[in-house]
């Protein structure tokens, strides 16, 4: 296991659209227990492969309490359902310092595969489905930052280019 470097805005690998994953090996389940160790130390509640410079359809979460974690592996994950809207602030480990409010949809299903290559369908409600939707838009080339109002994404821009935001 080891910790992964996380790729931050501009880096180019955020804004490609990722590969589906054609076979889950051990590379494959080793790169998501990086991930997942990767996640835990930064801190943060998930985690995409764009963001560790993979450009593959693989995410890692865990929404559960800090003292019983519920990590959770999805490979090629796709939205298929989803209905009702909620803001929440959000921020992203790929764009350091920086929280805005967006609008997700409040309730979403998601079909992918797991670990063990079974496919899953996954019912979420409420942050566990907006922290699905912030990782899986990272596999369309889609950062928070693009999903917020235009005036607050200049804002955004001008500090960044300022260097009053971390650039690592």
């Amino acid at each position: 296991m080891s910790i992964l470097n996380i790729d931050v805005y501009p880096a180019s690998v955020l804004k490609k659209k990722t590969e589906k994953i054609l076979e889950i090996d051990d590379s494959i389940r080793e790169l998501a227990q990086d991930m997942l160790e990767t996640m835990y130390q930064a801190p943060g509640v998930g985690l995409a492969a764009p963001q560790i410079g993979r450009s593959i359809s693989l995410v890692v979460a865990d929404t559960g309490e800090k003292d019983k974690p519920e990590p959770l592996v999805l490979i090629n994950p796709e939205i298929t359902a989803y209905e009702g809207r909620a803001s929440i602030t959000e921020g992203c480990l790929s764009v350091p310092d920086y929280t805005a409010e967006v609008s997700r949809h409040h309730k979403i299903v998601v079909k992918a595969y797991t670990i063990d290559e079974k496919e899953v369908e996954l019912t979420l409600e409420d942050f566990p489905a907006i922290v699905l939707q912030h990782e899986i838009d990272h596999l369309q080339g889609i950062l928070f930052i693009d999903r917020i109002s235009r005036l607050k994404r200049s804002i955004y821009d001008r500090k960044f280019k300022k260097g009053t935001l971390t650039q690592s």
